[in-house]
């Protein structure tokens, strides 16, 4: 890891884009915005409207590969254990599906373990056999996947799940649910779903682009995120073919902000270098529209 952070990816510019992100989201949380700001957040909320994807509490790590990953790559979910914990197992908050087989594991022995091992975010238990007879429509499917921050699966059920979950859950690849090895008498899930609190799901796709999660706002510290961003970093690098040799950039990201370059193959970037350019130019790195551009880039640019 010390040779990706000094050779590779300078450890400041990871640490001012996790601070940027952050202060950027918890403005648009507690909409603080300024007087001046006041058309950056009119403009974010009407934009919000024409888009697709739905904002989330999440970072990202944005993976930009040189090559349309080969189809061995793309088959199943890469597993990715980070240092820190993307979702506390104590917040109540949390809405949280697992998705069993209902064969080796009921719903009703599940809920009972459930509540023995003290697990509160995971609120509903759905057997497979519930998801082919209930959740047939896309309009259903998309109701289930709005209903739950998180959702976890069994490993023997996880192959099963592309088809009877569909493309509401597998083309955002967002709320891909998260395998985990549970026993039927219950005496590993509290390990297992802990493994799982700090795992990232990588689901390379038949393009370049790939994303998965390092950290969350007001769970994870800024430290923690920088560091689950590099361990995160040396997963995929593990992954991917020719190593670095096949990685065109990193980005961070939440799902709902600009994404903020963090990785160049073709240039190193300096913390206070400065070189962010305009969203849309040729060569700045930055991925997003101009409406959510403007403070989130003046807080990643501004020297300490």
């Amino acid at each position: 890891m010390e040779v990706v952070r000094r050779d590779r990816i300078k450890e400041e510019v990871v640490r001012k884009a996790v601070k940027a992100l952050l202060k950027w989201k918890k403005k648009k949380k507690k909409k603080l915005y300024s007087q001046s700001d006041h058309e950056f957040a009119q403009e974010e909320e009407e934009e919000k409207e024409e888009e697709e994807d739905d904002g989330d509490d999440f970072i990202y790590l944005s993976v930009t590969l040189k090559k349309v990953p080969t189809q061995d790559l793309t088959r199943t979910p890469h597993q990715i254990l980070l240092r820190h914990s993307l979702l506390s197992q104590d917040d109540s908050s949390l809405n949280c599906c697992l998705i069993v087989d209902g064969k080796k594991i009921t719903s009703e022995a599940a809920h009972k373990i459930i509540k023995a091992k003290g697990i509160p975010f995971i609120k509903q238990v759905l057997k497979v056999s519930k998801l082919k007879s209930d959740y047939k429509s896309f309009d259903s499917k998309k109701k289930l996947y709005d209903s739950f921050d998180v959702f976890f699966a069994v490993k023997n059920v996880v192959p099963l799940l592309p088809k009877v979950l569909g493309k509401v859950f597998y083309n955002k690849k967002k709320k891909i649910p998260v395998p985990v090895e549970l026993r039927a008498d219950g005496s590993n899930w509290k390990e297992e779903i802990e493994k799982a609190c700090k795992s990232s799901l990588l689901c390379l796709s038949g393009g370049t682009c790939s994303a998965l999660r390092v950290g969350r706002w007001g769970l994870t510290e800024s430290e923690e995120i920088v560091e689950n961003v590099f361990e995160a970093i040396d997963r995929v690098l593990e992954i991917v073919s020719k190593k670095w040799g096949g990685i065109r950039c990193f980005h961070l990201k939440f799902s709902d902000s600009l994404a903020l370059p963090i990785y160049d193959y073709q240039q190193t970037l300096q913390p206070d270098d400065n070189k962010l350019g305009k969203v849309g130019d040729a060569g700045s790195g930055l991925v997003g529209t101009k409406r959510k551009s403007a403070k989130l880039v003046e807080d990643y640019g501004r020297k300490k």
